[in-house]
């Protein structure tokens, strides 16, 4: 979608790479927005140069004074005694220069402002006093800051507000909850001083999640010097997990270096990751990783600790509805042929195989590694069922390690299943066998029982059979809508393949079940699938 050119208004978006990002048009004959609306604008805090780094920790209670140099003196003069003023220079009518309007306002006492600055549609949004030097767009000398807040909300009741990744009008709701997801993770992303071990087809898209309207975040080759510029910035170092060598964790924990862990998304990309297509969408795990069970992790946190309000809960159930319609998995939307048909009257259960040495397979799986060890043990589990065996795509295009010879397989499957969408195998079984694979969670998507040899991040929430080892950690019983809300919706970060802009996870849901998901590495991947098919053949 081509961006159109910016407006000046108080809803406006981050500069993100690319054009300017219109979101806010022409006014029209609208009434003003309600009271709940104002609440959730100052609840989430966006409005204004919202993402500027935060203001500096000034007293509680302080008089926030924005004005002119020149008019500093005679403002601070006249502030009422006992409450000290915090100065911060007005430079132009829309402050897109300086620090973050809302962390400077929240802890103050009130606002001396000129009457065309935005700053005072924020303390209006906060309910502090304003007293204004002048009459201007956002408020006349004299006016209360209810009088200030019933301005501002009807501007924003005549304000056309725009889908930023649609070009179509849209609520003002749902254009703040847009932007509030760019401020949580723009803030996030301040505490992250450098990058390491990101392999550089997919470097362009980690830019993107971790951008900052301020700065660049490095992404460096050499361990050690990551951790020296982490570490002078006085910041943590993101890293790709599969890159963290034992040398360099220690080396990380001796500068008291945090690391941030970087991982795919569970709906990463319309093609694989081996073939060397970016993703779409990343976790960004600040306290561990999803698939190591050994240790808490920023999605353990939010699975057992999380309020999933029935809003999320409803949006929950709306998003996995639309990809077991849509058929997506974490390779985009099924397409091509189908698989086979199930035997009439017996119970057909799906064993999924997976790289042998994949992070999650060393990490979760409890000492178990071998796919044909995970096959054998399900049919032990399972005698008299149909068993189909599906090899991992990643293995089958000849990248990584795990191939089993198919008369192997045949000894404990009754069937390998190569045909046909991850999507349409799920459908047409009644049961899955995984080790720490993400088929397990999608199959409990599309509502089949899922036992876990492993331990993978969607066991000991109530939802598997977990013949693994469970941490002491997962207690909760979840379910499957607030299981989806967590892993789904709060976890990860997705960015619009068209757009290139952060975006809500249905936004990538609707591009994939589209084909709306172009790859800009097209030719790097052709060339990569042949060498795979090469490789294939060669082992």
């Amino acid at each position: 979608m081509e961006r159109a050119a910016v407006t000046s208004t108080f809803l406006r978006a981050p500069p993100f790479p690319g054009p300017p990002l219109r979101i806010a048009g022409a006014t029209t004959f609208g009434g003003p927005v309600p009271e709940d609306t104002l609440q959730l604008l100052a609840s989430a805090r966006v409005g204004g140069a919202f993402w500027l780094p935060p203001a500096p920790l000034a007293q509680p209670g302080g008089m926030v004074v924005r004005c002119a140099p020149h008019e500093h003196d005679p403002v601070i003069a006249a502030a009422p005694p006992g409450i000290a003023p915090v100065i911060y220079p007005r430079r132009d009518v829309h402050c897109d220069a300086g620090p973050d309007p809302w962390s400077a306002l929240a802890p103050a006492a009130g606002l001396v402002a000129h009457g065309d600055d935005e700053w005072v549609a924020i303390a209006a949004l906060l309910g502090l006093p304003v007293s204004l030097l002048s009459d201007g767009h956002y408020g006349r000398v004299g006016d209360t800051t209810q009088a200030l807040r019933e301005s501002l909300a009807g501007e924003l009741g005549r304000t056309t507000c725009r889908d930023p990744f649609t070009g179509e009008d849209t609520k003002l709701p749902a254009l703040i909850t847009i932007l509030a997801d760019w401020r949580r993770q723009i803030e996030a992303n301040r505490a992250i001083a450098a990058a390491c071990g990101m392999a550089w087809w997919k470097q362009d898209e980690i830019r993107r999640f971790l951008w900052l309207p301020e700065r660049t975040i490095p992404i460096l080759h050499n361990p050690r010097k990551a951790i020296a510029t982490a570490r002078k910035a006085g910041g943590k170092l993101a890293v790709w997990p599969s890159r963290l060598s034992p040398a360099m964790a220690e080396l990380a924990d001796q500068q008291q270096v945090g690391l941030v862990r970087i991982e795919d998304g569970f709906i990463r990309s319309a093609g694989l990751g081996s073939d060397l297509v970016p993703p779409a969408s990343v976790v960004v795990d600040f306290s561990g990783i999803h698939f190591d069970p050994s240790g808490p992790s920023d999605l353990e946190r939010i699975l057992g600790q999380a309020e999933f309000s029935p809003a999320l809960l409803a949006r929950a159930a709306r998003l996995r509805e639309t990809i077991v319609a849509g058929g997506i998995s974490k390779y985009a939307a099924s397409q091509g042929e189908e698989p086979p048909e199930p035997v009439a009257g017996r119970r057909v259960v799906l064993v999924a195989a997976q790289v042998e040495d994949d992070m999650s397979v060393l990490a979760g799986g409890g000492g178990i590694r071998s796919n044909l060890e995970v096959l054998r043990r399900a049919r032990a589990c399972e005698p008299d069922a149909e068993i189909w065996y599906r090899p991992h795509p990643d293995i089958e295009a000849g990248h990584r390690e795990g191939a089993v010879d198919d008369r192997r397989v045949l000894e404990h499957a009754d069937r390998i299943v190569r045909q046909g969408s991850m999507a349409s195998v799920l459908c047409a079984v009644d049961a899955v066998h995984v080790l720490t694979s993400l088929t397990g969670f999608e199959a409990l998507l599309r509502g089949k029982a899922v036992t876990c040899h492993g331990t993978p991040f969607y066991a000991g929430w109530g939802l598997t059979t977990d013949l693994g080892k469970i941490p002491a950690r997962r207690g909760r019983k979840l379910t499957l809508d607030e299981l989806v809300a967590g892993v789904l919706i709060l976890y990860p970060r997705y960015l619009d393949p068209v757009t290139r802009l952060p975006c809500p996870v249905e936004v990538l849901v609707a591009r994939l079940a589209r084909r709306q998901a172009p790859n800009r590495l097209q030719a790097v991947s052709r060339l990569r699938r042949w060498q795979g098919r090469f490789m294939a053949r060669w082992r």
